[in-house]
């Protein structure tokens, strides 16, 4: 059984937190929150703690909570807390994070030289096949008039780091993303591709954030099977798919 620390405490990581507990596949050993919180345990997991990042050593504290797997779904900076220790120990890293600068990606694959790195701006299994697929239209088709649309609770400042993602990938700019926020959507995207006489819209919408629980643990899974390195959550889930044509 894979062991796996969390670092994030906000909406997204208390969802991927009650997933992770309650899959067999892993034993959720920690969970890390920015701050010290009314919460000393995962609620209804006693046996789970919630430790505060800053009043971590974290060297002593991997030496007594060790783990096989770090998630993250904390903030960009904090990659630079931990790194070392992932780099040290070879531990797997999959992170979520949206907002990773340039000298952020440059860390985390020198990271990588050492370890299995999976990072993604969106850990959804949906969202990375929507990615796959549009990208396979747009190459059919380069033709075609292509626009993006993210829509995502009110509170969400920037553009979606998914869109972002979507367009540079299809080679569009930022012009071609259009953002709405309004009450509690917790995430809608969906490339529109506009042909004569017809229009294909592919959609995917995030339920509940329980979704990106499902998708990180998929990506662990996967990334259990690979060799060090820096991947990409599409470039794994296009590996399967070749997987599953060659079948």
């Amino acid at each position: 059984m894979l062991k796996v620390g969390l670092m994030g405490y906000g909406k997204a990581g208390q969802a991927v937190a009650r997933v992770l507990a309650d899959d067999p596949r892993y034993s959720l050993q920690w969970v890390m929150r920015r701050q010290t919180g009314e919460e000393s345990s995962l609620p209804g997991h006693p046996d789970i703690p919630i430790a505060a990042m800053d009043k971590q050593d974290f060297e002593a504290w991997f030496n007594g909570h060790p783990v096989d797997a770090i998630v993250d779904f904390s903030s960009e900076d904090t990659v630079y807390s931990y790194g070392e220790t992932v780099r040290t120990r070879q531990i797997m890293l999959v992170t979520a994070i949206s907002g990773y600068s340039p000298l952020h990606l440059h860390y985390l694959r020198g990271i990588a030289k050492d370890a299995r790195v999976l990072c993604s701006p969106n850990i959804t299994l949906g969202i990375n096949f929507l990615l796959l697929a549009a990208r396979l239209l747009r190459g059919i088709a380069p033709f075609a008039d292509v626009e993006i649309v993210e829509q995502h609770f009110r509170e969400k400042p920037e553009v979606s780091g998914t869109a972002r993602k979507l367009a540079e990938s299809l080679e569009l700019g930022g012009e071609k993303v259009t953002s709405l926020r309004v009450g509690g959507i917790v995430g809608h995207h969906e490339v529109i591709f506009g042909f004569p006489h017809q229009t294909v819209r592919l959609i995917h919408d995030a339920i509940r954030r329980e979704a990106f629980g499902t998708g990180v643990a998929y990506a662990l899974e996967v990334l259990g099977h690979q060799s060090k390195g820096f991947y990409e959550f599409d470039e794994l889930l296009l590996a399967a798919i070749r997987a599953q044509l060659l079948e």
